[in-house]
């Protein structure tokens, strides 16, 4: 392995060479800790990282492979606590109070409605509404949360709302194989 100054005058060939020598041993240690399906996931995404904050990396190799496997380690971890949040999130709407639900028929089917339609929903947009609605963050706090612009965030917010809007109007269908075509004119969606 070859040491790679960050500040060499091209960064793009060090990333190559980084990226080159610790590709494979970054994905044995994240797929020793997390599903194989996700592990190539992880390991992008933290090459992400290395590429954005390339003039952190350490320059002796294997002090940046150590630098990367941190990486990797925070954003397992992070992706495991968003699963988790998730996953409570949802559990929580299931568990409204029962005394409630029994005495308004409306109301529970109106969750039900809810729960349904928040399962049609992509993670991202989860997360928008999550955010704003559940964490009760203004759209500049929820944006840089998610570090993009407040303009980037009001429009996912907005087309997250559209479809869950959406979804809350359609009645609960089992899953069909519906052809691409259909269901590009049935969402407006392109493929």
């Amino acid at each position: 392995m070859s040491d790679v100054n960050p500040s060499t005058p091209d960064p793009a060939g060090a990333f190559r060479d980084l990226f080159r020598d610790t590709y494979d041993d970054l994905l044995l240690f994240v797929e020793r800790r997390t599903h194989p399906a996700v592990a190539e996931d992880v390991v992008a995404d933290v090459f992400l990282v290395a590429w954005r904050r390339f003039a952190d990396v350490p320059v002796p190799r294997d002090e940046a492979r150590a630098w990367l496997f941190t990486v990797a380690y925070h954003t397992m971890r992070n992706t495991r606590r968003s699963d988790h949040r998730q996953q409570s999130l949802a559990l929580r709407i299931l568990r409204e109070p029962d005394t409630v639900a029994r005495a308004e028929s409306d109301q529970v089917a109106a969750r039900l409605d809810l729960v349904q339609a928040w399962k049609h929903l992509s993670p991202d947009d989860q997360q928008v509404l999550t955010l704003t609605v559940f964490e009760d963050l203004t759209g500049p706090q929820a944006a840089k949360v998610l570090g993009v612009t407040r303009a980037t965030f009001s429009v996912r917010l907005m087309r997250a709302r559209r479809r869950l809007r959406r979804h809350l109007g359609r009645p609960a269908q089992i899953p069909s194989t519906t052809s691409a075509a259909a269901r590009i004119a049935e969402t407006g969606v392109s493929a």
